[in-house]
């Protein structure tokens, strides 16, 4: 069985359209077609998304495909996978990275993807340590000297797969350009960020994000509290369209404002709602705008 022809079977078992399936993916119709036809193959970040998104592994999605892409994704990579046996809180300090893509899976392996398209020497420079304790775990990624970390934030892709089922509490740590967390849901999320952009697609629980540079933070879902905490920054946060949520500043000199169209509006946010935004912090502002569908 092809790529696409399994593709296009999961989908189908899972009684979802092709439509549906771009919205979740955030891309087009006609390239779901395209895989699904076998006209192309999506690159790791969307086959990522389909492993999560169908409880299906990576190495099951991919296997037995006939077509393999003459211009690959990435010309280096590297993988570890490590075997999880109880619930555990995990404790992930990733470095510099140009982008992160951290998702929740089925099973019972931690899956980290190291890639690349300009660092050849990939295996050697950066090392993937993880340290096992009975209630908790340390992922930590380091790299050689002769390694600068403006170069790993240029040109190091980091994937990152933790299984929902052994999931309770998580920190992350991420010095980069941009983060995704998707199908995720656990106890406390706690993201210390240097990053310009966020993205948080069906992430369930409280999330706590830790970045003192203005910031691009895209909530595609609302289904806990969200809290912002940040000093002397200027950032945006877009929630879903029509979304009952509230809105609390806290802390000294921090604003709350709406946009719609690009446009200053007055609040619509909802004080009695359950899913809350708070903004903590000193001198620090927060734009809440609508996000537009598939966006």
């Amino acid at each position: 069985m092809t790529f696409g022809e399994k593709l296009k079977s999961i989908r189908k078992q899972a009684g979802m359209s092709q439509e549906k399936l771009a919205e979740k993916l955030g891309v087009s119709r006609q390239a779901v077609t395209k895989w699904e036809t076998d006209a192309g193959i999506p690159d790791i970040e969307n086959i990522m998304a389909i492993s999560a998104l169908f409880h299906i592994s990576i190495d099951e999605l991919l296997s037995n495909r006939v077509a393999k892409s003459s211009q690959p994704d990435y010309l280096y990579e590297s993988v570890t996978e490590y075997d999880v046996d109880r619930p555990k809180n995990y404790d992930i300090n990733l470095g510099g990275a140009h982008e992160v893509f951290l998702s929740g899976c089925e099973g019972e392996k931690i899956y980290v993807r190291l890639a690349s398209n300009i660092l050849p020497t990939l295996e050697q420079d950066f090392k993937v340590r993880i340290d096992d304790n009975r209630s908790s775990m340390d992922v930590d990624i380091s790299r050689s000297s002769t390694v600068m970390e403006a170069s790993a934030k240029e040109s190091l892709v980091i994937f990152l797969q933790i299984p929902r089922q052994y999931l309770k509490k998580m920190e992350l740590a991420v010095n980069g350009e941009r983060v995704e967390v998707r199908n995720l849901e656990c106890e406390e999320l706690e993201l210390d960020l240097k990053v310009r952009r966020l993205e948080l697609r069906d992430v369930a629980g409280p999330v706590e994000i830790d970045c003192n540079l203005d910031m691009d933070i895209r909530c595609h879902s609302l289904n806990g509290e969200i809290s912002v905490n940040q000093i002397s920054a200027s950032s945006r946060m877009g929630v879903p369209a029509g979304i009952d949520f509230g809105a609390v500043c806290k802390g000294i000199g921090t604003h709350i404002f709406y946009e719609r169209d690009g446009k200053k509006v007055e609040s619509f946010s909802n004080r009695e709602a359950e899913q809350v935004i708070e903004l903590n912090g000193i001198k620090s502002e927060l734009v809440i705008y609508p996000l537009e569908q598939g966006r």
